[in-house]
C-alpha cells in the first residue's frame, strides 16, 4: 500500500492545528503589552523630580540687595524671596523651609531662616513671608529663631572682605503634620527635628559677598 505524507494546508507560518486568526490575535496582544510597558516610564517621567525655585533668586546668582540683611553694617531690604516648589514626594504631610550659610566663620555655619509646619497642600511662599509681622506665611506655619536671635527671615550679611558666601535655600518634605518645636527653639534643634522626619528635599544655592 502506498503511503503519502500529510500536506500542510494554509498560509506559511501557521500550523494546521491553529484556528484561523489565532496568530493575528497573539501578535496584537504582544503589541499591546509592549505599548503598556513603554508607557510606564513616560508616566513616571511626567511626575518629575522634587524642585524649588524663586522669582527673585536664580541658582548660582548673586543675591540682590532687596534680600540682604539690614544691620551689622549691611543696608539691604531684608525681604525674604518668594519660593515655589513642585512634585513633592508621596507621603508628605508638611513642609519646612530653611536658608543656611555654610561659609559663615562660626564653626557651625549660620541659619538665616527656619519656617516649618507648612501644610502639605501649600506649594509656595510669597515674597516677604519671612516677616512674621506681615502675616504672609501660611496658616499654622511657625518661624523660629535664626542665628540673628529673632524669628523670621534674616538675609545675608557676611563679613567684609570674605569671598562670597553660599546661601542654600531648601524645602524639606516631612512625614509628620507638625514639628514639636516652637518659635524660640534653637536652629540646631529645629534642624534635628527636620532631618529625623525628612522624606526628601529640594534646594538651590546662590551667593553674596561684601567688599
Amino acid at each position: 500500500m502506498e503511503t503519502t505524507n500529510a500536506q500542510h494546508v494554509g498560509p506559511p507560518g501557521r500550523r494546521s492545528s491553529e484556528a484561523p486568526g489565532a496568530t493575528d490575535m497573539g501578535s496584537l496582544m504582544r503589541i499591546l503589552a509592549i505599548l503598556s510597558f513603554a508607557a510606564l516610564p513616560c508616566t513616571a517621567l511626567a511626575a518629575g523630580p522634587f524642585t524649588v525655585e524663586s522669582a527673585e533668586i536664580k541658582p548660582g546668582s548673586t543675591i540682590a540687595e532687596a534680600q540682604v540683611y539690614k544691620g551689622f553694617g549691611c543696608e539691604g531690604g531684608n525681604v525674604s524671596p518668594s519660593l515655589r516648589w513642585s512634585n513633592a514626594p508621596a507621603g508628605t504631610k508638611s513642609f519646612a523651609v530653611t536658608v543656611y550659610d555654610p561659609d559663615a566663620p562660626t564653626g557651625s555655619g549660620w541659619w538665616h531662616w527656619l519656617i516649618f509646619n507648612i501644610p502639605a497642600d501649600v506649594s509656595s511662599l510669597a515674597s516677604g513671608a519671612g516677616d512674621p509681622a506681615k502675616g504672609l506665611a501660611p496658616a499654622g506655619a511657625v518661624q523660629s529663631r535664626t542665628d540673628y536671635g529673632a524669628p523670621g527671615y534674616g538675609g545675608p550679611c557676611p563679613p567684609q572682605g570674605d569671598r562670597p558666601h553660599r546661601y542654600i535655600f531648601t524645602v524639606h518634605a516631612l512625614k509628620v503634620d507638625r514639628l514639636d518645636v516652637g518659635e524660640n527653639s534653637t536652629a540646631a534643634l529645629v534642624g534635628f527635628m527636620i532631618n529625623v522626619n525628612l522624606i526628601n528635599k529640594a534646594s538651590f544655592t546662590a551667593t553674596y559677598g561684601r567688599k
